[in-house]
């Protein structure tokens, strides 16, 4: 292609521009509002669903873990002969304690964990419900409470109905 032929190419090209889009080939802002809206109605209807599961999966994990961690205090006293006191606690079961000659821990596989909602479990040997007290104050860590405010205990969790 000669210069002439490379200058004239350029020249209809800028004389005849490539078609513009179609006007309609997009949303209009009131289809994209629709969606919005209809997304927002949707999240909130099932959003109070989900969010209620959450609440009771937690209480259900804290449960879980109560009855761990009672296992492995039971496990602990048949080992020693005793539970730990308030002030060896939970940590008891990964750490040997001091004067405690036939432990034969650690009793966890990994470190005592948190309740659900981030904070230490209590415990307290011997109990006011039993051998020991194990237990969470649940979502608003105060006494008391319902659904996921309650407080999930060792004492009523033991299968036979009696305190532990």
């Amino acid at each position: 292609m000669t210069h002439d032929a490379r200058q004239a190419a350029v020249h209809t090209r800028t004389l005849h521009p490539l078609p513009a889009v179609r006007r309609n080939a997009g949303f209009t802002l009131i289809e994209l509002l629709v969606v919005v809206v209809i997304i927002g109605l949707l999240a909130g209807l099932v959003a109070p669903r989900y969010f209620g599961q959450v609440g009771k999966s937690n209480v259900s994990i804290a449960r879980a873990q109560i009855d761990s961690l009672g296992k492995a205090l039971d496990t602990y006293r048949l080992d020693i002969g005793n539970y730990p006191t308030t002030d060896q606690g939970l940590q008891a079961l990964i750490t040997k304690p001091d004067g405690v000659d036939r432990w034969a821990g650690p009793y966890l596989q990994k470190q005592v964990p948190p309740d659900p909602w981030a904070r230490p479990y209590h415990y307290k040997s011997p109990g006011d419900h039993g051998d020991y007290d194990l237990f969470s104050l649940g979502a608003d860590g105060q006494p008391g409470g319902s659904g996921e405010n309650v407080d999930i205990n060792n004492w009523e969790l033991a299968p036979s109905g009696k305190a532990q």
